[in-house]
């Protein structure tokens, strides 16, 4: 197999025949073709629209992937970790923050999946992107805190404490009565 230019044919490179794949989409034709078969993969992506409520990951950050696909009787199982650097607002001093997130997962690609327990197995390919999406948002904290970053906790600001003002004359002899 070869892609012709001119009147010369150049065998296709690995790279050109993943262009139109997604970054995500990966092909697991050589494991469906071996029982027990076990595949190590490591991928980095960018996921735009991951966000929480009070944090995000930036578009244009990458979600890195380490991963081992492995062929079991009822599809492939994704076992590994996820990790991503959110960004976000401190809830009490306003800081901005930035942490990382590294979830373990362990999900099941089939045929025909049960929704909400496992993900769909479409032909010799699985999608990772809304597995990504699922565990990441759910480490997502919903109110960011430095303390929850492992910084110092933060206190809000603090008004310093003024000297008292000297004793009205006028209320002087109230402060010499005995109310015990």
């Amino acid at each position: 197999m070869g892609r012709r230019l001119g009147r010369r044919i150049f065998p296709l490179r690995p790279s050109d025949m993943t262009a139109d794949i997604p970054a995500l989409r990966i092909d697991v034709a050589d494991l469906l073709n071996h029982p027990a078969a076990r595949r190590a993969v490591h991928l980095e992506a960018q996921v735009d629209s991951l966000a929480g409520s009070a944090a995000r990951v930036p578009d244009g950050e990458p979600v890195v992937l380490d991963l081992v696909l492995e062929r079991v009787p009822e599809g492939i199982v994704v076992r590994g970790t996820v990790r991503a650097v959110w960004k976000g607002t401190c809830g009490v001093c306003l800081t901005e923050l930035d942490h990382t997130v590294s979830p373990e997962v362990g999900e099941l690609f089939e045929p025909e999946p049960v929704e909400g327990d496992t993900y769909p197995l479409e032909g010799h390919e699985i999608d990772l992107e809304q597995l990504v999406r699922d565990v990441v948002l759910l480490e997502l904290p919903l109110a960011p805190t430095c303390e929850a970053t492992g910084r110092a906790a933060c206190a809000p600001d603090v008004v310093p404490e003024r000297e008292s003002p000297p004793p009205d004359p006028r209320w002087a002899a109230l402060s010499e009565l005995d109310l015990s």
